[in-house]
Parts: structure tokens; sequence; C-alpha cells
């Protein structure tokens, strides 16, 4: 029998239990209903702008991040890098080499050097490791799981080479969960993209990954000159590729190893000889039959063929207060590529004498000319020490290493008399040294303010050389022998100050000024000249004033980021390319001038719709009275035109704004999706628009770029069974089928690099873990 105060104790542990019970029951539903409004909410973007994994919305750089499914479809239909060209504010890619050259350009700032040896103001950094020569950033895009374009000068932490800012690509990294997928599609001209990755653990302090790519199109583009005529000839590739990681992980360190490497059997991208037409900037040209018809009479000699080689090793220590970073990388690269350049057939000279048939339209002087790399090798070692405190001041301080030995070797043949042999023979070599010390430091002055001020010593040499051992021009007094050498070298301190306001926890408002500079660059063009070709261009460097806000919104359901800019650049490097007199120089720019504008937004419409949109203004000016540049000669050169005693015409080019630099761009993105049995049905929309460019530096009627607006989709269904995720989709790039001039050849016959045509595929994806 219970006593009263037995009762009572037991009537207080029940009402105890309930009581305990409701509040867990109680949290237990308020734990749901948080999960449900997070998912309803914009992810937190990580980015590591500043050599440090942050919230992007609190980094004090205008930045655009790419990954995903955004990543996913806009790297599809066998793609290469060019797919991000227009597809983030401010930034453009194009290239005449194809899938092997691409070219950056930043805010308007980029270099159309074609040569092998070229420098860019946009660096690329795959990995952690600076992809300095042209060739290595044409490394394929799989397996990564973000991309990231900071915009505006990057001197501090990312080094010499970035005044127009920085596109720095993460793999995907090895972890302890397993995780593996497996994709193939299949599309127009037979072109099959096949991607697999696997990774886990291994022991339980090592991982691994291993992604491979395999892509491959058939040649589809026709050559229809006489006596040359040849089928499916041009347009093909065989592109593979592999990345093995193995990371090693302890309490207080870790070891990545990074091997990675590319083999390229492919053609060269097609010119179309007089394919715009003379007086206007529209295909129409007599050389223009359509996308996959040529008047090439070299098609069937033409080849690309590239490999590429690299390893890297990331050693980080944790101490507690401090991180000990040290990251080591080795690149190689090989590259020969042959093409018919004047992209027709036959010579009017040659006609002239000996009654060869040329065409379509005026061939000037016919060029089927190699370019090659028989040997790259480029080192860089990276000593970083990072502080890790919980008060306002943190720091970081590192010394940076690079050295580049690069030979290349430039090859003339005579498609017309010989069948290709060799006319003319050209190496050249160079061996650059650099090194720097850097260090940035963060303090926070109230918990609204935060201020970060960077300084970086740079110090660059440059030995080069090249010799001729044969000319093409030996019938018009060039002689065969000739050699040259430079050895280029400047310091520089670059140094950046940007501070960051927090409005609240949802807006952040910040300001930056940035000093940065390009190194010395070098030209051998000594193929077709008649001294040793060579030219230098000074360094150049930039002064750049930026604002932005970055703001969350719509309770987590939107993001707004926005930033204004304006910068002056001091002796811009510039390379004339091409002309009536077949030259391609360096030089320098007096002063350039640029401002402009950009705006990402993304937003969650409804839990069924997402939507992305860009924009960006860019106004860039050259400002220099006295430079003036060689122009072609069978095009409408709308810039005041003075004449050599030589008879050579030149451009004065004072006030042109800069090559594929567009005012205007506009992105947008649309993912729509509805569950439906056991899965989801999916509908993916992305468009891209540029405003008119300007290929070269100065202005003609053929060689100003028309606006070009590009959309692709991709649907499907997607759903999970027994621990996999399967997805199946169709897809279409480029769906309008827009076909126009996004690149010329500045020789004598107004040739054209065309985009690429309407792409149709299919494609299923198997995710396991």
């Amino acid at each position: 029998m219970f006593t009263n105060h037995s009762a009572i104790a037991i009537a207080v542990q029940l009402a105890f239990a309930a009581t305990t019970s409701t509040v867990a029951f109680q949290a237990s539903a308020e734990e749901q209903q948080q999960q449900e409004a997070d998912k309803n909410k914009l992810e937190v973007i990580q980015v590591t702008a500043r050599k440090r994994v942050e919230n992007a919305q609190e980094v004090p750089v205008a930045i655009t991040a790419l990954q995903g499914e955004a990543l996913e479809t806009l790297s599809s239909a066998a793609m290469d890098i060019r797919f991000l060209n227009a597809r983030t504010p401010s930034l453009t890619v194009e290239s005449s080499f194809g899938r092997t050259f691409p070219r950056f350009y930043m805010r308007g700032l980029g270099n159309s050097d074609f040569d092998l040896n070229a420098s860019q103001p946009v660096s690329l950094v795959v990995d952690d490791i600076v992809q300095e020569n042209p060739i290595l950033k044409g490394f394929p895009v799989f397996d990564v799981e973000r991309v990231e374009t900071l915009r505006g000068p990057q001197g501090t932490l990312f080094g010499r080479n970035t005044p127009a800012g920085l596109v720095k690509f993460d793999s995907v990294k090895p972890s302890q969960a397993f995780d593996a997928f497996a994709s193939a599609s299949y599309g127009s001209h037979n072109t099959s993209d096949i991607r697999a990755a696997v990774g886990g653990g291994l022991t339980d302090s090592l991982s691994a990954r291993v992604s491979v790519l395999h892509q491959d199109r058939d040649d589809y583009i026709d050559t229809i000159a006489p006596g040359f005529e040849k089928k499916d000839v041009l347009g093909g590739y065989t592109d593979k590729a592999i990345r093995l990681q193995l990371l090693w992980e302890a309490d207080d360190f870790s070891a990545l190893l990074n091997y990675h490497k590319r083999d390229l059997d492919g053609k060269p991208v097609a010119f179309y000889g007089n394919g715009i037409k003379k007086g206007s900037n529209k295909l129409g040209g007599e050389g223009w039959q359509g996308r996959d018809k040529v008047f090439h009479d070299s098609a069937d000699r033409a080849t690309q063929e590239v490999e590429i080689e690299g390893y890297n090793l990331k050693l980080e220590w944790d101490l507690g207060d401090y991180t000990v970073t040290s990251i080591s990388g080795v690149e190689k690269a090989e590259l020969f590529s042959r093409a018919d350049v004047d992209g027709g057939y036959g010579a009017n000279w040659a006609a002239d004498c000996c009654g060869v048939p040329t065409g379509p339209g005026s061939i000037a002087f016919d060029s089927e000319t190699s370019d090659a790399i028989p040997d790259h090798d480029q080192f860089t070692q990276e000593l970083r020490l990072s502080s890790n405190f919980n008060g306002p001041l943190n720091y970081q301080v590192g010394v940076f290493y690079f050295d580049e030995d690069l030979e290349i070797e430039s090859i003339a043949y005579d498609p017309i008399f010989s069948a290709g042999d060799v006319t003319g023979r050209v190496k050249q070599w160079q061996e650059t040294t650099a090194w720097a010390v850097f260090g940035s430091v963060d303090y926070d002055f109230t918990e609204r303010l935060s201020v970060t001020a960077g300084l970086r010593y740079s110090d660059d040499d440059k030995d080069y050389r090249n010799e001729r051992f044969k000319s093409p021009l030996a019938g018009f007094g060039a002689p065969d022998q000739v050699k040259g050498e430079v050895n280029p070298s400047d310091t520089h301190v670059s140094w950046d100050l940007s501070a960051t306001y927090k409005y609240n926890d949802d807006v952040n408002f910040y300001g930056r000024i940035a000093d940065s500079f390009r190194a010395p660059s070098i030209q051998g063009r000594n193929l077709f000249a008649f001294d040793d070709g060579i030219s230098v261009a000074d360094s150049e460097t930039i002064l750049s004033f930026e604002a932005g806000t970055k703001a969350n919104i719509l309770d987590g359901q939107g993001r707004l980021n926005a930033a204004v800019f304006y910068f002056t650049m001091d002796d811009q490097q510039l390379t004339s390319v091409g002309g009536d007199s077949n030259t391609a120089r360096l030089l320098n720019a007096d002063e350039t001038q640029g401002y402009g504008f950009e705006v990402d937004a993304e937003f969650i419409v409804t839990d069924n719709l997402f939507v992305t949109l860009g924009t960006s203004y860019n106004n860039t000016e050259l400002k220099d009275s006295s430079l003036s540049v060689p122009v072609c000669a069978n095009c409408a050169v709308t810039d005041p035109v003075v004449v050599d005693p030589d008879g050579s015409r030149r451009a004065l080019i004072d006030g042109n704004s800069l090559p594929h630099a567009p005012e205007w761009i506009h992105t947008f993105t649309a993912r729509w999706s509805q569950e439906l049995g056991d899965g989801e049905v999916f509908l993916y929309t992305d468009w891209s628009y540029r405003s008119e460019i300007n290929f070269f530096l100065y202005e003609a009627k053929e060689f100003e770029g028309e606006s070009l607006l590009e959309g692709g989709a991709r649907g499907g269904y997607a759903w999970e069974d027994d621990g996999r995720e399967y997805e199946a989709a169709l897809f279409v790039r480029n769906m309008t089928d827009e076909q126009q001039a996004i690149g010329a050849v500045d020789f004598t016959n107004n040739a054209a690099i065309v985009n690429e045509e309407r792409f149709i595929g299919a494609e299923f994806k198997v995710n396991f873990f």
C-alpha cells in the first residue's frame, strides 16, 4: 500500500516524465520545422578566394561560384573549358586553337596573342597550382567541385599575372566516405562523353579518389577545295584524362597527392577563309558554305596532339593557433598543332605566275604552318603560415617560387607546289624564374567592421633566345639564319586594402582598392620576319577601385550581390596581330581605363523552381594618341589610318575598346522539378548573352563580332533505388542554332572562326553511395 508521500512522489515523477516527453516532442517538432525551413533556403557557398575556407558572402571580392548541376550542365556535350564564355558576369573565353589554348578576358582585360609563349592577365589556378602556359589552361573540366571566378586584381595572394582576375578550379577531394558515379552521353556527330569517379577510405587514415574522362567526336567537316576534296576530314577529336588523388589524414597533419594526365588527339579549329562578307560582319562571304564545309588545300594534314602530365603535393600541419601549408607542383606539356591558316586554297601570286587555281575570293598568301612545344617543365613551390586565432586578429604570410623551361618550334610548309614540304623552321627557348614574399592581415575592429590588408613583393626574370634555321621568305630576301635573345626582368610591390561592414546578419557592404602587375612578356615571331622577330612588352600595372554589397534576402530564399568598379592600367601589354604585313608584335599602351558594374542573383521562387540571374557592364578605353597597329588588306577599317613610308597602312587606336570586351553580359538559368512516382521529373535551362565585340585592336566592319545569344536545356527523370541514384536526361546546347563569327584570322582574307552549332544528346548517370 502506498503512503501519501509515495503517491505524491510517483505523481511528481509522472508529471515530470510527461513534461519531459512534451518538451522532447516539441523540440523534435521544432527541429523538423527547422529542417523543412532550411530545405527552402539557399545553401551557403564556401570559397577559398583568400586561401581560407570562407562564406562567399563575407569575402570582400566580387566572386561567382559555379558548382553542382549548373556546372555539370554547362560542361556537358563534351564541351571544353570554353563553356565558361559569358557564363558569369564580366568573363569571356575564346580560342583560335580550339580545345587546347583558351584565352580568358575579365572586365575587358585579356590578351589576344596566339603565341605559345603568351602570358595572360587572367590567371588560372587548378587545385592550388597556377597554370601559366596557355596549353596547360586547356585541361578538361571533370569531377570538379567548384569553379570560382575572382574579378579584379588578385596580386597579393595569387601572384604577378593576375591584374584582371583569377579563375580557380577545385576538384572533388578524397574522403573516408565511399562515393562513386558514372555517366555516359551521346549526341550529334557521334559525340560520346564518358565520365566516372570512385573514392573512399583505404585505411582509417588513407583515402583515395580516381576520376576519368573520355570524350570522342567523329570528323564531320568536308573540304571542297578543287583537287583536294575529301569528306569528314576536320572537326573530330579524342580527348582522354585521368586524375588520381591520395589523402593521408592524421590528428594534426594531412597530405594530399594529386596526379593528372591528359591525352588529346584531334583536329585544330577550322578557319573559313573569306567567310566574313566584305563590308559587313556577317557570315556569307565567298568562303562560307556552311559550318561543315571548308576550302582547305591541306586539311588532310591538319592535326592537333596534346599531352599534359602533372603532379602536386599539398602538406598541412595543424599546430593549434597556426597552420603551416606547403604546396609543390610539377606540370609538363607537349603539343603539336598543324593547320591551314589562310582557310582557302592556292594564292593570288601563284595564279598570276603559274596558273594555280585560287579561292574562294582573294588568297594573297597561302599558309600552312605548325606550332609545337617539344619540351615544357613548370615547377612551383609555396610555403604559407596562417593563424587560427579566436580574437580579432588573423594573418597569413608566405613565400612562392616559380620556374619554367619552355621550348617552341614553328614550321612553315608549301601547300601549293610541294605537298606540304618544309619551307621554314624556327625554335624558341625561354626560362622564367620568379619568386615572391607575401602577407595578408585581417582585423575585426568591431563586430561589424573588418579590414584586410595585403602586400606582396615579386621578382621576375626571363632568359629568352630564338633561332631561325630556314626562312619561308628567302625568295624575298629574308636570311635563313637569324638569332636573337633578350633578358627582361622586373620587380614590383603589389598591395590591396579592403573593408567589410556587416550591416546586419544578412547584408554586408565592402570596399576594395588593389594594385597588381603583369611581368614583362616576350614574343619571338621569327618565322615570317626579316629580323629576329623579337618584341618585348614592359610590365603593366593596374590600380583598381571596387565597392559592393552582398545580401541574403527573402528570408534566406534569395541572394543578391552587386559591385561597381573603376580601374586604370598603365603600360597595358597588347598584341598587334597580323595585318596586311602579317606581323604580330607586342606593344604597351600608355593607359587604359575601365569601369562598370556586376550583379549576381539567385532565388528559390517556389519549392519547385530555382532561378539565377547575372549581368555585367564593362566600358574599356585605350588612351594613347600615338599608338597605331597594322591593319588588314581586305577589310573596311573604320579607325583613322596613316600610311608609313614603306606604303603599309596603320590604324590609330586611341579611344578604342579592348578586343573581346563586350559591354554587356547577361546570364539566366532556371530549374523546375516535380515529384513523380519514386523520383522527380526536372527541366533545366540556361541562357547567356554578350553584346558586340571587336576581334582586334583596330576597328573594322568585318571584325566587329555580332551580339551572341545562346541557350541550352536539359530535362529528364531522377530516382533512387537500392542505395543508388539514377538520372536519365535529354539535352541540347545552342538550341537556336545561332551561327556567326566569334573570332577571325587577321590575315589577308577575312577568315572566320565560328561558334559551335546546335548539339543534341542524351545522358545517363548513376551515383553510388
